[in-house]
């Protein structure tokens, strides 16, 4: 079992004081295992922010404990939070780079600040600018860079420490996708190359999906579940992990069935929803065709890859004896009939 290196118990957080308080974090409880990617996610407001912000105490809390490496983050000295800190990085949506800085001084202000010899500084910052791949960029200012690139910049300050944990807060919310994609590719190779514990802030299921091994759904200050993310995808157990999940995975095929194709569709046949779970060996729609004799069309489908398994659904109509479908609908609990609207002919 993966050692625990973040450990939050009970964790509550209140704003304000008599009828103005309000109840942020609501008894959280979280794990976040050394050398993972976890998410959390949740809509605006949800109380996400406010958790990683309490995670390296820039937030005080009312009651819980924070636990990093089995230290008390509540219980340390302000000299050792500050030494603690800084084997904590974050990021920011916003990037928070000085704009009067080069690239290469944003980098290196951690280390500066600790007093570092300037060869040292020398060769951390150079190193870095090689990780994000922005050697060229290293005596660049802020204004003079893309979206992406201050964002990489930023990843590289937050490095200069060398954290074992990485706090990404909507560290993609203001990029366009493809520089998200790239981005993401960045932290997952951090992950993998330096060992680097990160936790994901995010309200993009699609971030969760492309990075994360396990993922926290947070809403109105509480955990509402926490699993893998290829569990969460394939069977969400939570309201608002649904909404989230059917985000991504469009489970809306019976709709667009009565609205959109019953009418152009020929008589007969029986339409079904499949979903599709990654530990299938073997193609559902071949297995139908295969074990029980029947046709299956496609009507519609969206199925996508979460940790490389598929989950999704099918919809699709099935031709054949009634007793052969029947049979298939028996056996496989995945498959559902739709019931579709009379079909009226003009």
């Amino acid at each position: 079992m993966s050692e625990e290196l973040i450990e939050i118990r009970g964790l509550r957080k209140s704003f304000g004081r008599g009828d103005a308080r309000l109840e942020v974090l609501k008894g959280i409880d979280l794990s976040v295992h050394r050398g993972e990617v976890m998410g959390v996610i949740g809509v605006s407001g949800a109380g996400k922010s406010t958790l990683v912000r309490c995670i390296n105490r820039l937030e005080p809390w009312d009651e819980g404990t924070i636990r990093i490496g089995g230290e008390d983050m509540g219980a340390l000295s302000e000299g050792a939070l500050n030494r603690k800190r800084q084997k904590i990085g974050m990021i920011f949506q916003q990037f928070n780079l000085l704009n009067s800085c080069t690239v290469f001084d944003n980098i290196a202000l951690p280390l500066r600040y600790l007093r570092k010899r300037p060869e040292e500084i020398r060769q951390r910052v150079q190193r870095l600018l090689e990780i994000v791949d922005l050697t060229q960029k290293a005596h660049a200012y802020p204004s003079q860079l893309s979206g992406g690139q201050k964002q990489r910049v930023a990843i590289a300050r937050a490095l200069a420490n060398e954290p074992e944990i990485l706090l990404s807060d909507e560290a993609t919310s203001a990029l366009d996708p493809q520089t998200t994609e790239s981005i993401l590719r960045l932290l997952r190779r951090l992950n993998r190359e330096l060992g680097l514990t990160i936790i994901v802030i995010t309200h993009e299921m699609d971030v969760i999906r492309d990075i994360c091994d396990r993922v926290a759904v947070i809403e109105k200050g509480e955990i509402q579940e926490i699993g893998t993310t290829y569990d969460v995808f394939a069977a969400p157990r939570s309201a608002v992990a649904q909404r989230f999940v059917s985000s991504i995975i469009r489970d809306d095929g019976g709709a667009r069935l009565r609205t959109q194709s019953i009418r152009s569709e020929p008589a007969g046949g029986v339409p079904v929803r499949l979903r599709i779970q990654g530990g299938e060996t073997e193609d559902p729609l071949q297995r139908l065709m295969r074990c029980y004799g029947l046709r299956a069309r496609v009507l519609y489908g969206d199925v996508e890859l979460v940790d490389g398994r598929s989950v999704g659904c099918y919809v699709a109509r099935l031709d054949g004896e009634a007793e052969q479908i029947q049979a298939a609908l028996n056996d496989m609990p995945a498959m559902t009939r739709i019931e579709t609207e009379a079909r009226t002919d003009d």
